[in-house]
Protein backbone atom coordinates (compact mmCIF):
# COMPACT_ATOMS: atom_id res chain seq x y z
CA UNK A 1 0.00 0.00 0.00
CA UNK A 2 2.34 2.97 -0.96
CA UNK A 3 1.68 6.20 -0.36
CA UNK A 4 3.18 9.38 -1.83
CA UNK A 5 5.53 11.15 0.09
CA UNK A 6 3.63 14.54 1.19
CA UNK A 7 5.88 17.03 1.98
CA UNK A 8 6.75 21.21 2.18
CA UNK A 9 10.01 22.09 0.33
CA UNK A 10 10.73 25.86 0.85
CA UNK A 11 13.22 26.80 -1.34
CA UNK A 12 13.75 29.91 1.44
CA UNK A 13 13.01 29.68 5.29
CA UNK A 14 11.87 33.11 6.84
CA UNK A 15 12.71 31.77 9.95
CA UNK A 16 13.27 28.36 12.11
CA UNK A 17 9.65 28.52 12.98
CA UNK A 18 8.55 28.00 9.35
CA UNK A 19 10.41 24.75 9.46
CA UNK A 20 8.48 23.31 11.93
CA UNK A 21 5.86 20.37 11.11
CA UNK A 22 5.35 18.44 7.54
CA UNK A 23 7.48 15.43 8.80
CA UNK A 24 7.44 12.73 6.16
CA UNK A 25 6.01 9.44 6.67
CA UNK A 26 8.51 6.02 6.78
CA UNK A 27 7.46 2.78 6.21
CA UNK A 28 9.14 -0.48 6.51
CA UNK A 29 10.08 -3.64 5.14
CA UNK A 30 11.83 -6.24 7.36
CA UNK A 31 10.13 -5.88 10.84
CA UNK A 32 6.49 -5.91 9.17
CA UNK A 33 7.41 -8.68 6.40
CA UNK A 34 5.24 -10.90 8.40
CA UNK A 35 2.59 -8.79 8.09
CA UNK A 36 -0.15 -9.42 4.91
CA UNK A 37 -0.47 -6.66 2.32
CA UNK A 38 -3.73 -5.19 3.86
CA UNK A 39 -1.83 -4.17 7.14
CA UNK A 40 0.52 -1.39 7.52
CA UNK A 41 2.30 0.47 9.47
CA UNK A 42 3.73 4.28 8.78
CA UNK A 43 5.71 6.43 11.15
CA UNK A 44 6.17 10.08 10.93
CA UNK A 45 9.97 11.17 11.20
CA UNK A 46 9.36 13.66 13.79
CA UNK A 47 13.62 14.03 14.29
CA UNK A 48 13.52 16.19 10.27
CA UNK A 49 11.99 19.30 13.01
CA UNK A 50 14.69 21.76 13.32
CA UNK A 51 14.70 21.17 16.84
CA UNK A 52 15.02 17.28 16.26
CA UNK A 53 11.51 16.61 17.98
CA UNK A 54 7.86 16.44 18.16
CA UNK A 55 7.84 18.74 20.71
CA UNK A 56 8.94 21.82 18.21
CA UNK A 57 5.19 21.90 17.62
CA UNK A 58 3.88 22.30 20.78
CA UNK A 59 6.90 24.61 21.79
CA UNK A 60 6.02 27.08 18.96
CA UNK A 61 2.45 27.13 19.70
CA UNK A 62 2.80 27.64 23.24
CA UNK A 63 5.07 30.39 22.59
CA UNK A 64 2.78 32.11 19.87
CA UNK A 65 -0.16 32.14 21.91
CA UNK A 66 1.53 33.37 25.13
CA UNK A 67 2.97 36.23 22.42
CA UNK A 68 -0.27 36.91 21.06
CA UNK A 69 -2.04 37.29 24.61
CA UNK A 70 0.68 39.56 25.97
CA UNK A 71 1.81 36.61 28.56
CA UNK A 72 4.80 36.31 26.80
CA UNK A 73 7.78 39.34 26.82
CA UNK A 74 10.98 40.48 26.73
CA UNK A 75 11.76 40.99 30.98
CA UNK A 76 9.93 37.93 31.43
CA UNK A 77 11.38 34.51 31.87
CA UNK A 78 10.05 31.60 30.05
CA UNK A 79 10.23 28.76 32.17
CA UNK A 80 9.04 24.87 32.78
CA UNK A 81 9.80 21.48 33.37
CA UNK A 82 10.98 19.31 30.96
CA UNK A 83 12.40 15.55 30.37
CA UNK A 84 14.35 17.67 27.48
CA UNK A 85 12.77 17.16 24.25
CA UNK A 86 10.19 20.36 24.62
CA UNK A 87 13.14 22.03 26.46
CA UNK A 88 15.21 21.94 23.69
CA UNK A 89 12.22 23.15 21.19
CA UNK A 90 12.10 26.18 23.96
CA UNK A 91 15.32 26.66 23.79
CA UNK A 92 15.44 26.73 20.56
CA UNK A 93 12.95 29.33 19.57
CA UNK A 94 13.84 31.46 23.02
CA UNK A 95 17.12 31.70 20.93
CA UNK A 96 15.98 32.64 17.95
CA UNK A 97 13.43 35.60 19.67
CA UNK A 98 15.60 36.73 22.48
CA UNK A 99 13.71 34.89 25.27
CA UNK A 100 15.48 33.82 28.40
CA UNK A 101 14.78 30.35 28.84
CA UNK A 102 15.05 28.79 32.42
CA UNK A 103 14.34 24.94 32.65
CA UNK A 104 13.88 22.60 35.75
CA UNK A 105 15.16 19.04 34.51
CA UNK A 106 15.41 15.59 36.18
CA UNK A 107 19.44 14.94 36.77
CA UNK A 108 19.54 11.79 35.07
CA UNK A 109 18.31 12.91 31.66
CA UNK A 110 20.40 11.98 28.95
CA UNK A 111 23.65 14.10 28.96
CA UNK A 112 23.42 14.66 25.24
CA UNK A 113 20.13 16.34 25.81
CA UNK A 114 21.91 18.61 28.33
CA UNK A 115 24.59 19.48 26.28
CA UNK A 116 22.20 20.86 23.76
CA UNK A 117 20.10 22.68 26.34
CA UNK A 118 23.73 24.36 27.49
CA UNK A 119 24.60 24.89 23.99
CA UNK A 120 21.10 26.92 23.14
CA UNK A 121 21.85 29.01 26.19
CA UNK A 122 19.00 27.58 28.70
CA UNK A 123 19.02 27.70 32.37
CA UNK A 124 19.06 24.88 33.74
CA UNK A 125 18.17 23.51 37.25
CA UNK A 126 18.93 19.70 37.79
CA UNK A 127 15.82 18.13 40.27
CA UNK A 128 15.86 15.09 42.10
CA UNK A 129 16.11 11.94 39.62
CA UNK A 130 14.29 9.77 41.49
CA UNK A 131 11.19 11.62 41.43
CA UNK A 132 11.48 11.88 37.47
CA UNK A 133 9.73 14.18 35.79
CA UNK A 134 6.78 14.67 38.42
CA UNK A 135 9.62 16.41 40.45
CA UNK A 136 10.59 18.52 38.11
CA UNK A 137 6.94 19.84 37.99
CA UNK A 138 6.48 20.49 41.29
CA UNK A 139 9.91 22.38 41.68
CA UNK A 140 9.18 24.77 38.94
CA UNK A 141 5.71 25.39 39.82
CA UNK A 142 6.98 26.46 43.55
CA UNK A 143 9.51 29.14 41.55
CA UNK A 144 6.86 30.10 39.96
CA UNK A 145 4.44 30.83 42.71
CA UNK A 146 6.94 32.55 44.18
CA UNK A 147 7.37 35.51 41.77
CA UNK A 148 4.83 35.20 39.08
CA UNK A 149 4.97 38.52 37.56
CA UNK A 150 8.64 37.52 36.57
CA UNK A 151 8.18 34.34 34.68
CA UNK A 152 5.89 33.05 32.18
CA UNK A 153 5.05 29.62 32.99
CA UNK A 154 4.88 27.63 29.53
CA UNK A 155 3.39 24.97 31.85
CA UNK A 156 2.99 21.74 28.91
CA UNK A 157 1.23 19.63 30.82
CA UNK A 158 -1.72 21.99 31.15
CA UNK A 159 -1.44 24.09 28.67
CA UNK A 160 -4.31 23.71 25.97
CA UNK A 161 -1.74 24.99 23.24
CA UNK A 162 0.21 21.89 23.30
CA UNK A 163 -2.51 19.36 22.03
CA UNK A 164 -3.85 22.28 19.47
CA UNK A 165 -0.48 22.46 18.05
CA UNK A 166 -1.16 18.56 17.20
CA UNK A 167 -4.49 19.21 15.93
CA UNK A 168 -4.11 22.12 13.31
CA UNK A 169 -0.88 20.46 12.73
CA UNK A 170 0.02 16.61 12.74
CA UNK A 171 -3.67 15.85 12.38
CA UNK A 172 -3.89 17.27 9.62
CA UNK A 173 -0.73 16.12 7.93
CA UNK A 174 -1.85 12.12 8.74
CA UNK A 175 -4.92 12.39 6.82
CA UNK A 176 -3.73 14.05 4.27
CA UNK A 177 -0.59 11.79 3.74
CA UNK A 178 -3.01 8.80 4.20
CA UNK A 179 -5.25 10.23 1.75
CA UNK A 180 -8.23 9.96 4.36
CA UNK A 181 -7.48 5.61 4.71
CA UNK A 182 -5.46 5.47 8.02
CA UNK A 183 -7.67 3.63 10.32
CA UNK A 184 -5.67 3.38 13.75
CA UNK A 185 -3.29 5.86 15.57
CA UNK A 186 -0.71 5.49 18.25
CA UNK A 187 1.05 7.32 20.09
CA UNK A 188 2.99 7.50 23.87
CA UNK A 189 1.97 9.53 26.90
CA UNK A 190 4.26 11.98 27.88
CA UNK A 191 1.94 15.57 28.06
CA UNK A 192 -0.42 13.54 26.06
CA UNK A 193 -0.63 16.46 23.71
CA UNK A 194 0.37 14.55 20.44
CA UNK A 195 -2.37 11.85 21.34
CA UNK A 196 -4.93 14.17 22.29
CA UNK A 197 -4.62 16.90 19.99
CA UNK A 198 -3.87 14.50 16.71
CA UNK A 199 -6.78 11.89 17.83
CA UNK A 200 -9.66 14.63 18.28
CA UNK A 201 -8.16 15.58 14.64
CA UNK A 202 -8.46 12.70 13.32
CA UNK A 203 -12.10 11.91 14.80
CA UNK A 204 -13.42 15.01 13.44
CA UNK A 205 -12.34 13.82 9.73
CA UNK A 206 -13.65 9.95 10.99
CA UNK A 207 -14.92 9.13 14.21
CA UNK A 208 -14.29 5.32 13.34
CA UNK A 209 -10.45 6.25 13.73
CA UNK A 210 -9.26 4.05 16.67
CA UNK A 211 -6.96 5.73 18.87
CA UNK A 212 -4.45 3.99 20.56
CA UNK A 213 -2.71 5.21 23.78
CA UNK A 214 1.39 3.63 24.88
CA UNK A 215 2.60 4.37 28.67
CA UNK A 216 5.18 1.98 30.55
CA UNK A 217 3.90 -0.91 31.76
CA UNK A 218 5.44 0.24 35.18
CA UNK A 219 6.09 3.31 37.61
CA UNK A 220 9.22 1.91 37.57
CA UNK A 221 10.41 2.03 33.93
CA UNK A 222 13.30 3.20 31.84
CA UNK A 223 10.90 4.91 28.96
CA UNK A 224 12.54 8.86 29.11
CA UNK A 225 9.69 10.93 28.33
CA UNK A 226 6.85 8.97 28.57
CA UNK A 227 4.50 8.58 32.04
CA UNK A 228 2.79 5.70 33.85
CA UNK A 229 -0.48 7.26 34.01
CA UNK A 230 -1.90 5.75 37.15
CA UNK A 231 0.89 6.62 39.30
CA UNK A 232 2.07 9.83 37.69
CA UNK A 233 0.41 13.54 37.97
CA UNK A 234 -2.21 13.69 35.38
CA UNK A 235 -1.00 16.44 33.11
CA UNK A 236 -4.22 18.56 32.64
CA UNK A 237 -4.99 18.10 28.84
CA UNK A 238 -5.17 14.79 29.60
CA UNK A 239 -8.54 13.10 28.83
CA UNK A 240 -8.51 9.06 29.16
CA UNK A 241 -11.83 8.67 27.39
CA UNK A 242 -10.28 9.83 23.95
CA UNK A 243 -8.38 6.99 23.16
CA UNK A 244 -10.11 3.83 22.20
CA UNK A 245 -7.38 1.60 23.73
CA UNK A 246 -4.61 1.49 25.97
CA UNK A 247 -1.24 -0.13 25.64
CA UNK A 248 1.35 -1.10 28.41
CA UNK A 249 4.88 -1.39 26.91
CA UNK A 250 7.96 -2.71 28.55
CA UNK A 251 11.20 -1.20 28.80
CA UNK A 252 13.27 -4.46 27.71
CA UNK A 253 10.68 -4.84 24.49
CA UNK A 254 11.46 -1.15 23.53
CA UNK A 255 15.19 -1.45 23.96
CA UNK A 256 15.19 -4.57 21.64
CA UNK A 257 12.52 -2.80 19.13
CA UNK A 258 15.06 -0.05 19.27
CA UNK A 259 18.33 -1.85 18.00
CA UNK A 260 15.96 -3.87 15.42
CA UNK A 261 14.90 -0.64 14.16
CA UNK A 262 18.72 0.38 13.54
CA UNK A 263 19.98 -2.94 12.57
CA UNK A 264 16.69 -4.11 10.19
CA UNK A 265 15.31 -0.92 8.91
CA UNK A 266 18.18 1.47 9.13
CA UNK A 267 16.30 4.29 11.32
CA UNK A 268 18.50 4.96 14.74
CA UNK A 269 15.26 6.26 16.51
CA UNK A 270 14.49 7.40 20.31
CA UNK A 271 13.39 5.14 23.18
CA UNK A 272 9.25 6.69 22.69
CA UNK A 273 9.61 6.12 19.14
CA UNK A 274 10.81 2.68 19.52
CA UNK A 275 7.53 1.78 22.05
CA UNK A 276 5.50 3.38 19.60
CA UNK A 277 6.69 0.20 17.15
CA UNK A 278 5.99 -2.17 20.03
CA UNK A 279 2.79 -1.08 20.10
CA UNK A 280 2.27 -0.43 16.52
CA UNK A 281 3.30 -3.72 15.85
CA UNK A 282 1.10 -5.11 18.44
CA UNK A 283 -1.74 -4.02 16.91
CA UNK A 284 -0.97 -4.72 12.91
CA UNK A 285 -0.50 -8.47 14.87
CA UNK A 286 -4.27 -8.36 16.27
CA UNK A 287 -5.57 -7.22 13.44
CA UNK A 288 -3.68 -9.62 11.04
CA UNK A 289 -4.90 -12.23 13.39
CA UNK A 290 -8.30 -11.64 13.15
CA UNK A 291 -7.95 -11.00 9.45
CA UNK A 292 -8.78 -7.22 9.38
CA UNK A 293 -7.11 -4.64 6.86
CA UNK A 294 -5.89 -1.77 8.61
CA UNK A 295 -3.60 1.31 7.93
CA UNK A 296 -1.30 2.53 11.38
CA UNK A 297 -0.11 5.53 11.91
CA UNK A 298 1.96 6.49 14.72
CA UNK A 299 4.80 9.22 15.44
CA UNK A 300 8.44 8.69 15.77
CA UNK A 301 9.44 11.93 18.28
CA UNK A 302 13.33 11.76 17.81
CA UNK A 303 15.96 9.76 16.51
CA UNK A 304 18.52 7.89 18.79
CA UNK A 305 21.43 10.85 18.72
CA UNK A 306 20.44 11.73 22.12
CA UNK A 307 20.70 8.27 23.80
CA UNK A 308 23.65 6.94 22.45
CA UNK A 309 25.28 6.93 25.89
CA UNK A 310 22.36 4.38 26.73
CA UNK A 311 24.05 1.37 27.28
CA UNK A 312 21.55 -0.89 26.12
CA UNK A 313 22.71 -0.23 22.50
CA UNK A 314 25.80 -2.64 22.48
CA UNK A 315 23.71 -6.26 23.23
Amino acid sequence: MALPNYQHNPTAAADIDSLIGSTPLLGFRRITAHLPDNVTIYAKAEWTNPGGSVKDRAAANIIRQAERAGELTRDRILVDSTSGNTGIAYAMIGAARGYRVRLFVPANASPERLAILRAYGAELVLTDPLEGSDGAILAVRELVSAEPDRYFYANQYNNPANWQAHYHTTGVEIWQQTHGRVTHFLAGLGTSGTLMGTGRRLKHYNPQVQIISLQPDSPFHGLEGLKHMPTAIKPGIYDEALADHNLAISTEATHEMARRLAREEGYLVGISAAAAMVGALHMADELAARGEPGLIVTLFPDNAYKYLSETFWTK
